[in-house]
């Protein structure tokens, strides 16, 4: 059984080396591999399995869906320029104060959408503005945007290799709020200062010339009310769970959604930013698909199985000796997927030795985003470097990656290591 799960696998990574060399993109890839190792392990091609794999992470594309529909609406609404600008006019002369708000400008629409690639677009362009203008050179600026994107999209509410590799155990994605917040708050702040402290005194008229001018009547109320709204059908569902109906996170970022369009002071063409939205997330929605497809046609043929037994019987000090180089990788290789087909099996290992799986869980969602700038996918790292504006080696931009990138990673596996210690943060 173990031999035949074994040649299934090898084939499955051959089909899938295969279509990367005919320069298929990696969604295809992955979709090639769990067809051809169907047909390795004698099931053909299973058109149910198939189905059944392409809708296990439906929710989660709705989720993507509507909270970048609703990012988007406050995008062309002017809330966003009107938030940077008024940020910018109030804190310009406080350096430190400044910094701190743009990271939380730069935190807020990954953490809300689960996709960094939706930080870089919404809000990284204005940011690198605001950073340029304040002595940051550009390779910096586009190294501050990639990493805090990257852990934006760690960050909660949704987080989606949290959410995946949960889905895979079977554990409710409950009890991640503090363990993924703190750490990538904290890492946020440290990549800022560490890249984006030194520098000179903001052009407060340059900066406001390059940024993009909000339209008349956008005030706060309009940009904060949907955010308000959102937070007040998550609390009011909190406080009395048994009396208010489950309407789900979809819902709730289209209620903000529909708030943000009511109150723009501009006219909105809901079609034409609902199909740019979509058409903005195609990438993020068939990579889930196909991950759903490759994770379906693993557990028909016996390969999530092996994965699973082989992960929990390898010695535990050469994991964590690995974990923070093997999670950017496979990141970098199966982007998303490397969640559901190699985090369940680690998180099946961290529960058996005792650790806690939801802090260990959180430590490698931190670390995972940063393989999103290596090739051969890398694609927030070329997404925001086309953003920003940097047009010199990219291995320059790698270069400027590294200090943070290191100490996310260190952070990360110490969290695993020591999660059981962290079980704290579970309960606040």
């Amino acid at each position: 059984m173990f031999a035949q799960a074994g040649i299934v696998l090898a084939v499955m990574v051959a089909v899938y080396i295969a279509a990367k060399v005919f320069r298929l993109s990696t969604e295809l890839a992955m979709f090639a591999a769990a067809l051809g190792g169907a047909l390795a392990g004698g099931f053909g091609l299973p058109p149910r399995q198939i189905a059944e794999g392409a809708m296990t992470y439906l929710d989660i594309n709705l989720i993507f869906i509507t909270a970048t529909l609703f990012m988007n609406i406050l995008k062309e609404s002017g809330g966003v320029a009107f938030t940077v600008r008024g940020i910018l006019n109030r804190f310009h002369r406080s350096r430190t104060v400044l910094v701190i708000l743009l990271t939380l400008l730069l935190l807020l629409p990954g953490a809300l959408t689960g996709a960094g690639s939706v930080t870089v677009l919404i809000t990284g362009g204005m940011v690198a503005v605001v950073l340029e203008t304040m002595g940051v050179s550009r390779v910096r600026t586009a190294a501050i945007v990639f990493i805090i994107a990257g852990l934006s999209a760690a960050a909660p509410p949704v987080s989606l290799w949290a959410m995946m590799t949960a889905a895979g155990v079977n554990m409710p994605y409950v009890g991640f709020f503090w363990p993924l917040l703190v750490p990538c708050v904290v890492l946020s702040l440290a990549t800022i200062f560490l890249l984006g402290w030194r520098g000179e005194r903001i052009d407060l008229e340059k900066a406001l010339k390059e940024l993009p001018e909000p339209p008349g009547g956008m005030g706060w109320i309009r940009v904060l009310l949907p955010f308000l709204v959102f937070v007040g059908l998550i609390v009011v569902g909190r406080r009395w769970p048994h009396t208010t109906p489950v309407i789900g996170l979809p819902m709730m970022f289209m209620a903000a959604a529909a708030t943000s369009f009511l109150l723009s002071p501009v006219r909105l063409d809901f079609l034409r930013i609902s199909r740019e939205t979509v058409q903005q997330l195609l990438p993020l929605i068939g990579t889930l698909t196909c991950v759903g497809v490759l994770v379906q046609i693993m557990t028909l043929t016996g390969v999530r199985g092996l994965l699973a037994v082989t992960a929990v019987t390898l010695p535990v000090a050469l994991v964590f000796a690995t974990l923070f180089a093997v999670l950017p990788v496979s990141e970098a290789v199966l982007m998303w997927g490397a969640a559901p087909v190699l985090g369940v099996p680690l998180v099946l290992l961290f529960n058996n030795i005792g650790l806690n799986p939801i802090v260990a869980l959180a430590g490698m969602s931190v670390v995972w985003p940063l393989g999103d700038a290596l090739p051969p996918t890398a694609i927030i790292g070329r997404l925001t470097v086309d953003v920003v504006g940097y047009r010199e080696s990219y291995v320059r931009f790698l270069k400027a990656c590294l200090v943070p990138g290191i100490l996310i990673m260190v952070v990360g596996t110490l969290m695993v290591i020591f999660s059981a210690r962290l079980s704290f943060l579970t309960g606040l």
